[in-house]
C-alpha cells in the first residue's frame, strides 16, 4: 500500500505556551479527535510549501517563519502516513476554524488531556518535554 505523504503546522502562541488544534470531522479517518493542522502533500509540492497552503485554507493564517520539527512514519492497518511536523512561530493572522471545524489554543502542558490521532502520540511527547 502506498504511503500518504502529510504536512502538519504545530501553531505556537508568541508565548510558546499554548498550540492551536483543530477537532476532525467525526466523518473522517480518526474523527471526532484534536490535530495540528495540515494536510496532503500534493504532486511536485515540498512538505514545507504544502504546510504553508493547507495552515492558510484550514486555519487562515499566513506562516512567516516555520521549522521542521519531526518526521514520522505511522501504520493505521487502513493507512499509512509519513508526517512531516513543523513548528510554526510566526505567522500573520489569527488562527481560526476556517473550514467551520472546532479551534481551541491549548496549554502545551495539557496536551495528554485531548484525545489525537495515534500517530500524534510521539510529537505530543517531544513538545511536552521541549516547552
Amino acid at each position: 500500500m502506498k504511503k500518504t505523504e502529510v504536512a502538519i503546522g504545530i501553531i505556537l502562541n508568541q508565548a510558546n505556551t499554548h498550540i492551536f488544534l483543530t477537532k476532525r470531522d467525526a466523518k473522517s479517518h480518526q474523527g471526532n479527535q484534536w490535530e495540528f493542522a495540515g494536510g496532503k502533500i500534493e504532486f511536485n509540492e515540498l512538505p514545507e510549501q504544502a504546510m504553508q497552503r493547507e495552515l492558510h485554507e484550514e486555519v487562515g493564517i499566513e506562516v512567516t517563519q516555520a521549522s521542521p520539527f519531526q518526521v514520522i512514519e505511522h501504520d493505521y492497518g487502513d493507512k499509512q502516513l509519513i508526517l512531516h511536523f513543523f513548528l510554526v512561530e510566526t505567522y500573520l493572522g489569527e488562527p481560526y476554524g476556517k473550514e467551520g471545524q472546532p479551534g481551541h489554543w491549548a496549554a502545551i502542558a495539557q496536551l495528554k488531556d485531548y484525545s489525537f490521532p495515534a500517530a500524534n502520540k510521539a510529537v505530543i511527547e517531544a513538545l511536552m518535554t521541549q516547552f
